[in-house]
């Protein structure tokens, strides 16, 4: 009766007893061995180790944790070491840059070749920086610098003085192509220039612009120079600095030169004109001085309101 009594005892799920103790185990030269399928979910998380086809342990996926993994000792303890396993969200690198490398074609999903140059990175975060106005101790910024980690853990931001030469390096290539441009180029260049004081430093600035017509007709918009002048901004100390970009830009075929109307500009055009080849100016350069419309119509508003004010 007792052996009866035994056999009609349900059978022992080995897969999903829960109530026995963990036990740590140490490593072993076993390998491991396809086996039998396992139903618990806990063996998504777990490698199964067996020895003599018979399996003893447990391999946690995260972080390589050996744990009892016989039929007789349940999953509770797989599925308790899961939760507090300090390695069971690590994203994997490879898995990211893999999702990044997709490309969908009619709905369908294909894998394309991905290869992260840190070079280019570089190059277009001091493009960034350079388009939108960014101050340079932006790489600096904390928030900043986990954001980038966050997008791509392989990319190290540039500190100050790196990106600074980063983006010298763009201004030194960009210039180099302009003169090619210049000097390619079969029209004459007509310039406009003005002078701008920094609030905040009470330093001023001359900002000198080239505009000229490409072999395809479109008109071409190039900053020049945008250079500290120091004070006073005498007629000599304009000119000079002006004289410095032409020969900086060699630049000899021009057309024009725009300034606002003010009796500085005027003698500095006339120390200009005395520099100049006038031989190589439109009628000798009497069309060389052009004064600003919008500064002339920005003058006889503020004589009609200071006249108005007056009355």
């Amino acid at each position: 009766m007792a052996n009866l009594e035994n056999d009609k005892q349900p059978a022992i799920n080995d897969e999903n007893e829960d109530d026995k103790e963990p036990e740590l185990v140490e490593n072993d030269t076993a390998t491991e061995h396809p086996k039998k399928k396992l139903k618990s979910a806990a063996w998504n998380h777990f490698d199964p180790i067996y020895v003599d086809d018979v399996r003893r342990w447990a391999t946690c996926k995260g972080c390589n944790k050996q744990l009892t993994g016989r039929s007789n000792d349940g999953t509770t303890h797989l599925k308790d070491h899961y939760r507090i396993c300090p390695r069971k969200n690590t994203r994997d690198i490879r898995q990211h840059i893999l999702v990044q490398g997709q490309k969908t074609i009619d709905g369908l999903s294909y894998m394309s070749k991905y290869s992260f140059d840190a070079e280019v990175s570089r190059e277009e975060l001091a493009k960034m920086i350079i388009i939108h106005d960014y101050p340079l101790s932006i790489v600096e910024h904390y928030s900043f610098r986990k954001y980038t980690e966050s997008l791509q853990p392989l990319f190290k931001v540039s500190c100050f003085p790196t990106i600074k030469d980063d983006i010298m390096k763009i201004y030194k290539s960009k210039k180099c192509y302009i003169l090619k441009c210049f000097e390619e180029n079969d029209s004459r260049i007509a310039l406009t220039c003005d002078m701008w004081t920094a609030s905040n430093q009470k330093k001023g600035y001359m900002t000198i612009m080239a505009h000229y017509i490409d072999d395809n007709w479109k008109l071409q918009n190039q900053i020049m120079s945008f250079q500290h002048v120091p004070s006073p901004h005498t007629a000599d100390a304009l000119s000079e600095a002006m004289m410095g970009c032409f020969l900086e830009w060699n630049i000899d075929k021009l057309s024009t030169l725009t300034l606002d109307n003010c009796s500085k500009n005027d003698a500095m055009v006339e120390k200009l004109l005395g520099t100049l080849t006038t031989s190589s100016l439109i009628l000798k350069g009497r069309l060389f001085h052009m004064r600003c419309c919008a500064h002339i119509i920005n003058l006889i508003g503020q004589d009609e309101f200071c006249d108005w004010e007056c009355n």
